[in-house]
């Protein structure tokens, strides 16, 4: 069974061509953690105190995670002995929420069993899927049984980001939590993607790129230089033997006024 939840979307649906990515994220942790707590609260900003341990669902929502937008699917687990009948969802998830009860050791120590099995799905099936440790119930710090730095202890050793949230109090930190977990897959989709082949050529020395050639004085001309590219890219400039040096009177008016004439190089474009 799965659910649908989420804000309509202004200015009426999304257009079919720009789908949404898609995000799965598995709630995993013992029975009395507050999975379902924390699912709802992501899901509608309300608590609830009451539900079946029994039921295993999975809910949709449609959000907005920097600026990009994605579907993510919740699956809320509902194991009744431990990680043994993880299959349904090892494969099926893109993240993980291991979930603990700050106020319940049992609770802290069942979690471990779940973050020792991802780690063996990992290892198994090569593909990484990020991983997060929760330990809800803050507002319960009066009874913590689990000290903070002994959840960042594990989740360091495991290679795991760690939160602790409150689903009674707290949506900005619960879906700070969720959001998170979708940026880890994007972040991890980024790193999987195949690099691009670097193609090296070996480009031949080139010779010396000017050479000054001295032309020799003609009508009573001062003798000029100028410098011939030898590379083959230039195919527009003629060789030297080609160039040849005209005059371009001025017009009459100025001619009367015995302006200078111009010399240029037959075959060369002025810029």
């Amino acid at each position: 069974m799965s659910s649908m939840f989420g804000k309509p979307r202004a200015g009426g649906e999304r257009p079919p061509q720009s789908p949404l990515t898609e995000c799965n994220v598995a709630i995993l942790g013992c029975r009395g953690a507050g999975k379902s707590a924390l699912t709802v609260k992501f899901l509608t900003k309300r608590f609830i105190s009451e539900y079946d341990p029994n039921l295993e669902d999975t809910y949709t929502s449609e959000e907005l995670v920097d600026q990009q937008p994605v579907v993510m699917k919740v699956m809320d687990t509902a194991d009744q002995d431990g990680p043994e009948n993880c299959e349904r969802y090892l494969r099926w998830a893109s993240a993980f929420l291991v979930v603990y009860s700050i106020d319940d050791r049992k609770s802290f120590e069942g979690c471990q069993r779940y973050l020792e099995v991802l780690a063996l799905h990992t290892r198994s099936c090569q593909r990484r899927s990020p991983v997060l440790l929760l330990g809800n119930k803050l507002d319960m710090e009066q009874y913590r049984q689990v000290p903070a730095a002994e959840g960042m202890s594990l989740a360091s050793r495991l290679g795991c980001l760690f939160y602790e949230v409150s689903a009674c109090q707290d949506f900005a930190g619960v879906q700070q939590v969720f959001h998170e977990a979708v940026r880890e897959v994007r972040r991890q989709a980024e790193r999987s993607q195949p690099v691009r082949p670097l193609y090296i050529t070996e480009e031949q020395p080139c010779p010396p790129l000017a050479t000054t050639v001295a032309l020799p004085t003609r009508h009573g001309l001062a003798s000029c230089t100028f410098n011939t590219l030898s590379t083959v890219n230039y195919k527009e400039i003629p060789s030297v033997a080609q160039a040849k040096l005209v005059t371009v009177k001025s017009s009459r008016a100025q001619s009367k006024r015995k302006a200078p004439t111009l010399t240029l190089l037959k075959g060369f474009k002025i810029f």
